[in-house]
């Protein structure tokens, strides 16, 4: 969800962190070929295993542990639940892969460095889960060739809350539309300008192009090129156009909810996290669709997005691999997967999931998927948040020291794409 640590700086310290262990990611292989069978050598002995979940995954997460249970009666289990957010998954485990749970939720930006750190088992039965899986979910989580996690959910991205009372299907095509109506009723669209992650989508498909490093830890970036159709000033200028309309507000994702309830904001950009309590507040007036068109050099540029996947990953160092990957499959299964969309909305990763029409008439998924189309995966090296949260405040306020825009580009890409070291 929202902005997490850049895979490339903590990927650094999980490497620094298990090096003292001699682990590598070709260590586990190894580990994994001498534990495979370990389950299958007493089939009187209990399974224990630990689960990490996040606070309000765990009702879900202890009802399919029951059922995995029943599902496998002939074996008697130990599981424990821990309580543990899926955000800092990366971070718990590499700080002790030895005493860290043996099945967790994981987002896909987490992964790289995980697997760089030897500190997960590779997925035994791939070509399976490859089937059954969404395609993008399964390349995230494919690594030098290897499946290194098993597909849960294709939601976590962003795209356009709306006010049917007050917004059409045609105005929220463009963005210039819905600020006009924003700005005609005495409301609000909004967006965080202050995140990176946001901020993202009015580059990403305009030509100029951003990733990480191959060495995971610097960026590369053009946005301050001068001789592309669509140049950086321009795609600066469009944002200065946008925040001096009057119905344009720049607030946080917790800002914009409230709004919402209190009638002052009809759209926004977001994600299906407050798809609930957003459709509490609107009732018959709630929408969802992809991310708008903005005017940008003198045409309609599509807004684009960061996606991403969340899975089940299991710990290479469990005690019992067998039983571990099992539980990691059972918590990602269709008919688990079809659970999770009813108790929380979220939107599956396995394809016959995802084809069922109940997902597809959930307003916040059928979004979220239709962006996914104009998303790229969030691969960033950490200068990029700063960077981005000063130029986007700026911009939000107007520019209000008149600095020459192509100066302030070169100065955005000089601190997105600056060493570590600096």
């Amino acid at each position: 969800m929202k902005r997490l640590m850049a895979t490339a700086l903590v990927a650094a310290m999980g490497l620094t962190m298990l090096g003292g262990c001699g682990v590598s990611k070709d260590d586990t292989t190894e580990i994994q070929a001498s534990k495979t069978d370990k389950t299958d050598t007493d089939k009187n002995k209990e399974v224990k295993l630990r689960v990490w979940s996040s606070s309000s995954d765990m009702d879900l997460v202890n009802q399919m542990i029951d059922s995995f249970k029943a599902a496998n009666s002939g074996t008697k289990f130990n599981i424990i639940v821990e309580e543990a957010e899926d955000a800092d998954a990366r971070d718990n485990l590499l700080e002790n892969v030895h005493g860290a749970a043996d099945v967790f939720p994981v987002a896909d930006d987490q992964l790289n460095s995980m697997v760089a750190g030897g500190a997960l088992y590779q997925v035994p039965n791939a070509d399976e889960i490859v089937a059954a899986s969404d395609e993008g979910a399964v390349e995230a989580a494919t690594i030098d060739g290897n499946l290194y996690a098993y597909p849960m959910t294709a939601d976590n991205g962003y795209f356009l809350y709306y006010n049917k009372n007050y917004l059409s299907d045609n105005d929220v095509a463009t963005l210039d539309s819905i600020l006009n109506v924003a700005g005609t009723n005495g409301k609000y669209f909004t967006m965080d300008w202050t995140s990176g992650w946001y901020l993202y989508s009015f580059f990403g498909n305009t030509g100029l192009e951003f990733g990480v490093n191959d060495d995971g830890v610097t960026n590369h970036c053009n946005w301050n090129a001068i001789i592309t159709s669509i140049k950086g000033v321009d795609v600066a200028q469009a944002m200065l156009d946008i925040s001096s309309k009057p119905g344009f507000k720049n607030c946080t994702d917790t800002d914009f909810l409230a709004g919402v309830q209190d009638g002052s904001v009809i759209a926004g950009v977001s994600g299906c996290w407050n798809a609930t309590a957003i459709q509490e507040a609107w009732g018959d007036g709630y929408g969802a669709v992809k991310l708008p068109t903005y005017t940008c050099a003198g045409q309609q540029v599509q807004m684009a997005s960061f996606k991403g996947y969340k899975y089940m990953a299991v710990n290479a160092y469990t005690e019992y691999p067998e039983w571990a990957t099992k539980l990691a499959e059972w918590f990602t299964n269709e008919d688990n997967q079809k659970l999770r969309f009813e108790q929380k909305n979220a939107g599956p990763a396995n394809k016959n999931a995802a084809a069922d029409d109940a997902v597809a008439k959930v307003p916040s998924i059928a979004a979220v998927m239709d962006q996914a189309q104009y998303g790229k995966l969030q691969r960033v090296g950490n200068s990029f948040w700063d960077a981005t949260t000063k130029f986007g405040e700026n911009m939000a306020a107007g520019n209000p020291s008149n600095m020459d825009l192509q100066e302030m580009m070169d100065n955005l890409v000089a601190e997105i794409t600056k060493s570590a070291a600096n």
